[in-house]
């Protein structure tokens, strides 16, 4: 007997066949099971391909005699089949004939699959079966197999074409189709429907028609030839906050942003106009500029910045409509909308893992047709559909989809043959609408906000439409698609051929029309004329009162009775639960940690600040690759049974917590989960948010976040964040992708106090840095946190602090290194040095008691903002120093040297030289040589430790 090789895939085969002829087969394939030569050779194939059918409720009955004894009608049999293939390959290719281009431009495919011909089917052939043989649940009206067919090419093929069949759930495919082929879809719209939606199309069209000629020559980035967009997204919000979502999070590029802007989230039509009017001059600003430029080039151009409105229905639900801030690089948005509505579905008010509530936040991602397929962070996101830590209930996405990427057509944009098919790969259902065809549109968007709701999982609308004008208002598209643009030039706008469909059906004339036109353009003439007398606002500037004045004493310790009870918790689990047993040991040596004369190591410091901060009542999200264990297996914060493999994290019962601790590994991705961290953080900003690279080093696969995001974000658009970046960083000899965290790369970005970098030495600090960090979240300082985080000091017995240095004191930015500097009169060199080349060469000095005596050495914990008063006020107790020498283990165009070097000037006494100690300048990080590096590494220490080597500047290899 055949087994069947897939379940699924089987169901799929037969899902055509139903009722009589379902059983028919079933009856065929009993026989085929006693003998395979008594069933038709055409059975034969089917069976061996297929195997066995799904058991019909006919197949059941007693077969009647005369029946079973009939001769078998192979022909017949064959056509039946054929049928069923064809109805298959309607459902799933119709979308190749559909009627989805306005402009015609779009290849046309071959279609003959769908052809009754190509199977050796005739109209008489077809008309022969009853349309339920090969249709199950066909309309009543549909009778014959020749009618199914003409009705399913019609739905299939039509203005809306589907893409249904890669997707693997049965169920979800099932509803899918069942729900096209209804009858009730797409949805009829009332009168008053069409009314409103013709009026809303107006308004879009005589929206950017205003600006065309009223702003000449400026950009706005028009949505002509998708402007049925916004009726779309004003649908999907309707139908979320109906659905009770309390938040709707939306991102986009700049294509019909300001549209967006101004009709979905009501943004007013004279502050719109107020920023063209108001644009800096272009003589001093960039062409580009908005109102929200000022001193310094801040601020962001006015079709990159995002708004929010709150919908009131009565006094039951409130909906807050979010469009989410973005630059230019299109799609890096999108990872930080998914971690925006990740926030908002989230409790975190209770101690364990938040509890998420998918129905209180709803998300639509507006894609460019080049970007989607084109851009990697697309892919990256699309993948955070079905992960624990990520997934948000779904996304709708929309391509808004003109056929062409500045001066690029799709045919040097992508390889595939539509700008969706990526989604494929996600089993994402797809819908494709000719943007042309208003009331198709309005379907699409209904189906995917039903299919999201009801299965909680994404959805992608392929709006197909044109671009009115070239990439921005400036730019002529004539030079490069001539062919495309002569048909743009004479193709109707969609409100006048809405309009005239709408006239011949009798619901709104040409009068009315006209009227709702003039109507419209009053309103925004009244708008402009309210703002275009009014003087040019003058540019302002964002400089604020410097943070590190107000927080650089706070006080973070934390009372050693408390920390011990902390402790002891932490170290509870349950009675039947087998901790690794290497593990084990390592976590029964933390009890006795904190008492007198012990140490409290990095991970153990860490895991305490996270403890004490929860039970302060902040909560705690940490990702990362392998954050639940950590690359470097110091953490183990989520513990796994060595006999069942259940999993346990101690934080979840700790007895203190007042709020959620989540902690998750995330998937091998830096740029979409930083993205997603920061937005998680931006809509939360009560919430400590981590996120720990791998390696440092990978950290630059997230350039963009970093760069766009968080080290501008408050500067652009007044976007605060307190997410702290752990970057392992250190030189161990691990090579050029194992060493370095790019540090040099976060100080370059470093200006008007916009995020915190700190390369530590001690796990005391770390603690003290972690409870600061959590304390200003909320605030007005707070600021995204870089931290270059340790490898080998993970585990180093001169890292670990003793339990007083925890719960005392607070985050140091600048430490002096212990027994040095104790005749200051005597000291000729000053080394200022940070992180892991501080420890080694406090290890190095106990060998070198001479050194102890004209040499001291300061630690500069906090690179960025640097610590100017601190190292003044240690550089004057120190009158007779030679020398003032950094010293690093990255080449010398890496690493803090061309960052710290004008700031030691600065604070250096008059005629002291400033010196440089490291590695030469190279192009990659570090060595791939253990022994090359071993050498190096104790060249620098040798050196510091030189007395003869005072005024030479010193880098390896000079």
């Amino acid at each position: 007997m055949i087994t069947n090789k897939n379940d699924t895939q089987t169901q799929g085969a037969w899902e055509n066949y139903y009722g009589p002829n379902l059983g028919y087969v079933q009856e065929q394939y009993e026989r085929y099971v006693k003998d395979p030569d008594s069933v038709d050779e055409t059975f034969r194939k089917v069976f061996q391909m297929w195997g066995a059918p799904p058991i019909a409720p006919a197949a059941l009955a007693p077969v009647n005699a005369a029946s079973a004894s009939a001769p078998i009608d192979s022909s017949m049999l064959k056509k039946g089949v054929d049928a069923g293939k064809l109805v298959w390959n309607i459902r799933a290719y119709g979308h190749l004939a559909a009627d989805i281009d306005p402009l015609g431009i779009i290849p046309k495919p071959d279609t003959r699959i769908l052809e009754p011909e190509q199977y050796g089917l005739s109209q008489s052939d077809l008309t022969a079966f009853p349309a339920s043989l090969i249709w199950d649940g066909a309309p009543e009206n549909v009778r014959t197999g020749w009618e199914a067919i003409q009705k399913l090419r019609q739905t299939y093929t039509g203005t809306i074409a589907f893409e249904f069949s890669h997707v693997h759930d049965t169920e979800e495919r099932v509803w899918l189709n069942r729900h096209v082929e209804s009858g009730i879809f797409p949805a009829p719209l009332s009168e008053s429907e069409k009314t409103n939606l013709l009026e809303r199309l107006i308004e879009v069209e005589q929206f950017e028609e205003f600006l065309h000629r009223t702003f000449v020559g400026q950009k706005r980035f028009s949505i002509e030839g998708n402007d049925v967009l916004v009726p779309m997204l004003d649908e999907m919000v309707r139908i979320m906050s109906d659905e009770g979502a309390e938040h709707i999070l939306m991102g986009m590029a700049h294509r019909g942003r300001l549209n967006v802007l101004a009709h979905v989230l009501g943004k007013p039509y004279d502050k719109i106009f107020s920023e063209f009017h108001h644009s800096p001059n272009k003589k001093l600003f960039p062409s580009e500029g908005s109102m929200g430029i000022n001193f310094g080039w801040t601020g962001d151009v006015k079709y990159h910045l995002g708004a929010k409105r709150v919908l009131k229905d009565g006094s039951v639900v409130q909906t807050r409509i979010t469009l989410a801030n973005n630059p230019s690089h299109l799609e890096f948005v999108n990872p930080v909308v998914e971690g925006f509505a990740r926030a908002a579905q989230e409790d975190r008010t209770q101690p364990g893992y938040p509890q998420q509530d998918v129905n209180k936040a709803a998300t639509v991602l507006i894609h460019g047709d080049s970007a989607f397929p084109g851009e990697g962070i697309v892919a990256e996101t699309l993948n955070f559909n079905k992960l624990p830590g990520f997934q948000n209930g779904g996304t709708i996405h929309i391509i808004a989809n003109n056929n062409i990427g500045f001066t690029t057509e799709s045919r040097d944009s992508r390889s595939t043959h539509y700008a969706s098919d990526l989604a494929k790969g996600y089993e994402i259902p797809i819908v494709h609408v000719n943007a042309d065809d208003p009331e198709a549109c309005m379907s699409a968007i209904r189906l995917a906000s039903e299919y999201r709701n009801k299965f909680k999982k994404d959805f992608l609308i392929d709006l197909v439409g044109y671009r009115r004008y070239g990439h921005n208002e400036t730019d002529d598209p004539d030079t490069t698609q001539p062919l495309i643009y002569n048909k743009v030039k004479s193709h109707p706008r969609v409100v006048s051929i809405y309009a005239d469909v709408l006239n011949q059906k009798g619901v709104v004339n040409k009068e009315q029309s006209n009227d709702m036109i003039q109507q419209v353009q009053n309103r925004m003439k009244d708008a402009y004329d309210k703002i275009k007398d009014l003087e040019q606002e003058p540019a302002s500037s964002h400089q604020q009162t410097p943070a590190e004045d107000r927080i650089k004493a706070m006080k973070t310790g934390v009372p050693m009775n408390t920390l011990r009870e902390i402790n002891t918790d932490l170290l509870k689990r349950p009675a039947d639960f087998n901790v690794y047993p290497k593990l084990q040991r390592i976590l029964e040596r933390r009890e006795s940690a904190l008492n007198d004369g012990e140490k409290v190591d990095w991970s153990l410091a860490e895991t305490l600040a996270f403890a004490s901060i929860i039970a302060d009542g902040k909560p705690i999200r940490l990702t990362g690759q392998d954050a639940e264990r950590a690359t470097f297996a110091h953490r183990n914060l989520v513990l796994h049974d060595t006999k069942n493999g259940s999993t346990f994290c101690p934080i979840h019962e700790l007895p203190q917590a007042k709020a959620s601790f989540a902690i998750y590994n995330s998937p091998l991705s830096e740029a979409s989960v930083l993205g997603f961290e920061y937005g998680y953080n931006v809509y939360s900003p009560e919430t400590l948010v981590i996120w720990e690279a791998q390696f440092g080093d990978f950290a630059n696969c997230a350039q963009v976040i970093t760069d766009q995001f968080i080290s501008a974000g408050r500067s652009k658009w007044g976007q605060k964040s307190s997410l702290v970046m752990l970057l392992p960083h250190g030189y161990e000899g691990q090579g050029p992708e194992h060493s370095s965290a790019r540090l040099e790369r976060f100080l370059q970005l470093g200006g008007e106090e916009n995020f915190t970098v700190v390369n530590l030495s001690s796990a005391a600090q770390y603690f003290h840095l972690l409870r600061r960090q959590a304390a200003l979240t909320e605030s007005e300082d707070a600021r995204p946190l870089i931290v270059m985080s340790p490898k080998s000091l993970i585990r180093n017995t001169r890292v670990a602090s003793n339990g007083q240095e925890l719960s005392e004191g607070h985050f140091k930015r600048v430490l002096e290194q212990q027994g040095l500097g104790g005749n200051p009169e005597r000291v000729e060199r000053l080394v200022l040095c940070s992180g892991k080349i501080a420890v080694e060469l406090e290890e190095a000095l106990d060998k070198e008691e001479e050194a102890k005596d004209w040499l001291h050495i300061l630690r500069v914990e906090q690179l960025y903002p640097f610590p100017e008063q601190e190292v003044r006020e240690i550089l004057a107790r120190f009158t007779n120093v030679k020398e003032i020498l950094w010293v690093q283990e990255e080449p010398e165009n890496m690493g803090a040297w061309r960052y710290i070097e004008p700031h030691l000037r600065k604070v250096a006494p008059q005629g002291t030289p400033v010196n440089y100690n490291g590695r030469p300048e190279r192009s990659s990080t570090a060595s791939g040589f253990q022994q090359i590096h071993s050498f190096e590494q104790q060249q620098i220490v040798s050196t510091a430790l030189n007395q003869k080597s005072i005024k030479h500047n010193i880098a390896l290899g000079r």
